[in-house]
């Protein structure tokens, strides 16, 4: 498809109407080697001024492109031919301050997984890891591209010699190819849906910028007839622990050595007041408001009150990254609450079970970091997402079942916010309140957490029963 031919057959302007027959768009039809080809506007000057073109370059004799079905010669002096490896840097280069830690990494996933597709046979090339690692971590990476070693350099020369024009995507089977290889695994299986949707949604702004730049004349996937596959949005209700379990889990947890009492805390946070890792892992002493001790006259010790309810102020969280995405190379980005703008905080209260848990964290010398941060590893630093993963699959084999252990039952972290959410909505707590206090709106709460509120279909049953009885 980088070819060029001089068989070329221009048609008439068609003219494009809606269902009430008013002309909504005007579109030259012509044909390179047989390929039919099209071009809408919603002016008929526009379209009369494009046809004429063609007309002249093909009467002209000038050759045409296999690529875009256009005048070569339009190519080289109004849109100069960009490989597909400068183009992904340079939209890395154009998101990268402004996108998040995060996002920097799931563009460069996106691009790398993508670019295999627009790739030539070339001499001398590179072996598939060596490629993929080079566009991942240094090619599609503003901040190490320059630091890249001599060998990885190479690479990424061979990269930028070898990947085809942008201008080839413009043919519907070279972008299927293409959308088909940035959603599917190595071995050719489908990715993950999470993976296929964001994919599919960073290539696609992809080439919106490269019509915003002049590379592409149109966005060519929006015409692609492609679609994602179906996500489930619904927590697995068997994910779900009951109390009881939930108590037996961060017991285990506080049994095991070294660095289980110190996460006892971290996940009561979670399975208590709904709060996401990357919120935990941020929680600083000034966050957490806690009821007064009260004096047992009796005793004479100071006691926790009766009704000790407190309270959890959320101001930022810190999702990990890695330090090749951070400006400051640090393994977690602070960054706002999730669903809300910079500065807005989010009030989580903290009922006595954790308000207990917490007051007994923050009185050890492992409760209070320097930077006044209730969680970090071990030597100061920053709590490893490993730590607290390993701790917890630890605990399950400990605490459940064979059979619980085998099902989805608390299988991830998160899966505590999910029960701790499931646990207000059985309660009877409004939809309203809780969304406010997991940091979501009413609908997608609703949506998510459907299958785990429990009660609602006997209740339902009785009032068609007490309905038809009548």
């Amino acid at each position: 498809m980088n070819g060029t031919t001089y068989k070329v057959r221009i048609y008439k302007t068609e003219k494009r109407k809606n269902a009430k027959g008013v002309v909504t768009s005007y579109r030259v039809l012509w044909q390179t080697d047989g390929k039919s080809r099209k071009k809408a506007f919603q002016k008929t000057a526009q379209a009369d001024a494009y046809r004429s073109a063609l007309v002249t370059a093909s009467r002209n004799g000038e050759a045409f492109s296999m690529a875009t079905g256009e005048p070569v010669s339009w190519a080289r002096e109004d849109k100069p031919e960009m490989s597909w490896y400068d183009f992904a840097c340079r939209f890395v280069d154009m998101k990268w301050k402004a996108a998040s830690a995060k996002y920097r990494q799931d563009i460069s996933r996106a691009l790398t997984a993508a670019t295999p597709a627009l790739l030539a046979d070339g001499p001398g090339k590179p072996d598939a890891l060596a490629l993929r690692t080079a566009m991942r971590r240094w090619g599609y990476n503003t901040k190490q591209r320059a630091d890249a070693s001599p060998e990885v350099a190479e690479v990424i020369r061979w990269l930028a010699e070898n990947s085809q024009p942008v201008a080839v995507l413009a043919d519907p089977a070279i972008l299927r190819a293409v959308l088909d290889t940035a959603t599917s695994l190595l071995n050719g299986k489908r990715a993950a849906t999470s993976t296929v949707i964001r994919n599919k949604t960073i290539l696609q702004n992809a080439l919106d910028y490269a019509v915003e730049i002049g590379v592409l004349a149109e966005n060519p996937i929006k015409k692609l007839k492609w679609s994602p596959p179906k996500v489930a949005h619904e927590v697995d209700r068997r994910s779900v622990v009951n109390h009881a379990q939930a108590r037996a889990l961060l017991k285990a947890v506080g049994e095991q050595t070294r660095s289980g009492p110190r996460l006892v805390a971290f996940f009561a946070v979670m399975y208590y007041a709904a709060l996401r890792p990357e919120e935990v892992v941020n929680l600083r002493e000034d966050n957490v408001i806690l009821p007064a001790l009260v004096l047992n006259e009796e005793t004479g010790e100071w006691e926790e009150p009766a009704n000790g309810w407190g309270e959890l102020h959320l101001a930022a969280a810190a999702p990990f990254a890695g330090r090749e995405w951070t400006d400051g190379g640090t393994l977690r980005e602070e960054r706002a609450l999730k669903h809300r703008a910079d500065g807005h905080t989010r009030a989580v209260p903290c009922p006595p079970a954790l308000t207990r848990t917490l007051r007994a964290h923050m009185a050890v010398a492992y409760g209070r970091g320097p930077d006044g941060r209730l969680f970090f590893g071990e030597q100061g630093g920053e709590l490893p997402g490993i730590t607290y993963r390993r701790a917890w699959k630890k605990a399950r084999r400990t605490a459940l079942t064979d059979r619980e252990y085998a099902s989805p039952l608390a299988r991830r972290v998160y899966d505590l916010r999910h029960a701790c959410v499931s646990t207000w909505l059985n309660a009877g707590v409004p939809a309203t309140q809780v969304a406010e206090w997991a940091g979501h709106s009413v609908e997608v709460l609703l949506r998510i957490y459907a299958k785990c509120i429990v009660g609602q279909d006997e209740a339902a049953k009785r009032r068609i029963s007490e309905a038809l009885d009548g």
